[in-house]
């Protein structure tokens, strides 16, 4: 299908072409529920540039994440409130956070975004529930983009970084770094797309390229302390000659505990994500190896660009590409 032109638009609106002329032009005369119905109507079909008269007082933009006691997330939602700053004071960004474990409630604060708000960033886990109310928000006409992991599978952008590529990364470093042949672990929360997709890659690479060392299990973490403790405790007991350790979620601090506290700590390969001050301190102390960093300011940057590419405040095209992650050894730092 080509690009959407004023004739489609005004059919699905309901309107006239003149009408819908003046709205996106930005010429003023049309009542504002006519706008709203043009600003849907442009919305649903993807038209590239959208600048009705009403944005001109007030665009709302809401940023929905989890996990506020977390790094990333602390990091991820400092970001949009730094960018926000920067932009014209008509543009509203506004951030929250929900229960990653209660999809009830995530599905319900996504239906909360009703067609007034120009725009909706997701930072959620997928599930059925979830994903209904994405699609049912964009039907609306709000435009939907995920960051870090996907909502949806099939509605809204998606920016973030290479999972599977940076799970590949992991595998690369650990089958050239390790001190000796043995079993690999991979640690994940699996509520998450992205982690999964790391977990495939790592697999996946370990599969292509057969060495002296193998990935034997994977334990689940919820990105909890505890759980994250659990799955090492276990993994160490069972694998008393473990050569390396890759970590593709979060409760980076649990595993360096545990870590610190085996006289086998150092000796163990560590591939962990995030650069926090517990994954900064033990890259010096020589008990994680290697970090990769998602970049989480880069994310908001890219996810705020895209809503105001896609509703005609900036004229500048977003890169498409994934988000770059960046690796980072104790000699980086």
């Amino acid at each position: 299908m080509g690009r959407p032109n004023y004739q489609d638009i005004a059919a699905l609106a309901g309107v006239g072409t003149a009408t819908v002329e003046r709205v996106l032009n930005g010429r003023g005369g049309v009542r504002s529920e006519l706008i709203e119905k043009v600003t849907v109507a442009a919305r649903r079909l993807n038209y590239p540039r959208i600048i009705p008269d009403a944005y001109h007082k007030m665009l709302r933009i809401e940023v929905l994440m989890v996990r506020p006691e977390t790094t990333f997330y602390r990091r991820l939602s400092h970001a949009f409130e730094a960018i926000a700053a920067t932009l014209d004071p008509f543009v509203l960004v506004h951030r929250s956070f929900t229960d990653e474990m209660n999809p009830e409630e995530i599905a319900k604060r996504i239906l909360s975004a009703d067609s007034s708000r120009a725009g909706l960033i997701l930072a959620v886990p997928n599930s059925p529930q979830v994903s209904a109310a994405v699609e049912a928000v964009a039907n609306r006409g709000v435009l939907i983009v995920h960051v870090v992991t996907r909502a949806s599978e099939t509605i809204g952008e998606f920016v973030g970084i290479d999972n599977y590529a940076a799970g590949r990364t992991a595998a690369y470093f650990i089958t050239r770094m390790a001190r000796q042949s043995g079993p690999v672990i991979g640690i994940c929360h699996p509520i998450y797309q992205v982690h999964r997709e790391r977990m495939r890659g790592f697999s996946d690479y370990f599969r292509e390229y057969p060495t002296g060392v193998s990935f034997e299990w994977i334990g689940f973490s919820r990105d909890e302390e505890r759980y994250s403790k659990e799955s090492l405790f276990y993994a160490l007991k069972k694998y008393p000659d473990l050569v390396g350790i890759y970590n593709a979620g979060g409760a980076n601090s649990a595993l360096i505990d545990v870590l610190r506290r085996d006289q086998r700590g150092r000796e163990i390969l560590f591939i962990a994500h995030e650069l926090t001050d517990y994954t900064r301190a033990a890259l010096r102390d020589g008990l994680v190896d290697v970090v990769l960093d998602q970049a989480p300011e880069a994310q908001a940057q890219r996810a705020l660009d895209r809503i105001l590419f896609r509703i005609g405040l900036t004229k500048i095209q977003p890169d498409e590409k994934p988000i770059r992650f960046i690796t980072i050894t104790a000699e980086g730092l």
